[in-house]
């Protein structure tokens, strides 16, 4: 059996780095990091403190990692969750990323050092590439959430980001507006998914994309106020707003009210996932299924663990759209 002398060998390292990369403890570079995953991997090399989960026991345990727990769509996917592996005798361990990847990889090595039996991950992005490899290099089954990652085959439990952007649009085109502007992360699946949604519904119903009504943004970041500003410098400034999420969405209403600009009297809204902060259903969105989202995740993972599933498999569940006041009146 190979030790960890022959992986420092092999990865052309000390053992000590060797044992940084293991324990996700010290600074290491990130192509030594790399080296020392593939040196492992040739020599079917796997840590003590992992061979028992890895190999003969379960732990019984799960993680869950998501990019924003205080998000309503995420609390309700980690309550599927949660409540599918109770049901199921499994524990979660709930982790949040804040969209941030190097966090997100911390909360990877941390699993992995835990002994998890398998992982739920919502990517924080494209980036959480080299994040998805390595709980492939320590052969832990994982399914990712709400988006998929080019390169990576994996389980994908989503909501149709393409379907529901096209209506939230096309609701807005039907109420007589012509110039309607996206805000959208175009870093993750769903942003680029709800973006082709409304560049779709434009041409569907005969108006052009154009890229100055299109902004880009994280989840967790947009200038409010200098993006509304921006707005009203355009020949013809927009009158409606399609926000990818609820978080955008109210960073864009409180940018508005600044400028004193009322929705939906003077400008209309529609963004994904419901908004909890207002008293009262507001803004027209495209609801998705949230808690089913986390529930199928941990069966779908829950197959794995089996071996019951070979080939990658992706379930995309339809959201429901719900006209509400922000979308106003025809025109």
């Amino acid at each position: 059996m190979p030790n960890i002398q022959d992986v420092a060998k092999r990865a052309k390292v000390s053992p000590m780095t060797v044992s940084r990369v293991i324990n996700g403890s010290g600074y290491v570079r990130e192509e030594t990091r790399q080296r020392v995953l593939k040196a492992m991997k040739e020599l079917h090399y796997v840590p003590n403190r992992l061979a028992r989960s890895l190999v003969v026991q379960e732990t019984k345990t799960v993680a869950l990692i998501v990019p924003d727990i205080t998000n309503p769509f995420f609390t309700l996917v980690a309550r599927g969750t949660e409540d599918t592996a109770r049901e199921l005798g499994y524990h979660v361990i709930l982790c949040n990323s804040d969209e941030d990847p190097v966090k997100e990889r911390e909360y990877v090595e941390m699993c992995i050092s835990m002994r998890v039996d398998g992982i739920i991950i919502a990517p924080s992005g494209d980036a959480s590439k080299t994040n998805l490899q390595t709980i492939e290099e320590f052969q832990i089954p994982f399914v990712c959430v709400d988006r998929e990652v080019p390169g990576i085959a994996a389980d994908v439990i989503c909501g149709d980001s393409y379907y529901g952007s096209y209506q939230l649009v096309r609701h807005l085109i039907e109420l007589g507006h012509k110039y309607i502007a996206i805000v959208t992360n175009l870093r993750t699946s769903t942003g680029r998914d709800r973006l082709k949604g409304y560049q779709d519904a434009l041409r569907d119903y005969g108006l052009t994309f154009s890229k100055e009504y299109l902004t880009e943004c994280t989840y967790k970041s947009v200038s409010q106020q200098y993006l509304v500003d921006t707005w009203w410098d355009l020949s013809h400034p927009p009158t409606a707003v399609f926000a990818v999420s609820n978080f955008v969405a109210m960073e864009i209403y409180k940018g508005l009210a600044r400028r004193g600009v009322r929705v939906p009297d003077d400008f209309a809204m529609v963004c994904f996932d419901d908004i909890i902060s207002f008293p009262e259903e507001f803004f027209t969105t495209a609801k998705q299924p949230s808690y089913n989202i986390g529930s199928l995740a941990m069966q779908s993972l829950m197959d794995r663990l089996k071996g019951h599933v070979i080939d990658p498999r992706k379930m995309v569940l339809k959201p429901e759209i719900a006209i509400r006041r922000s979308s106003g009146r025809p025109r």
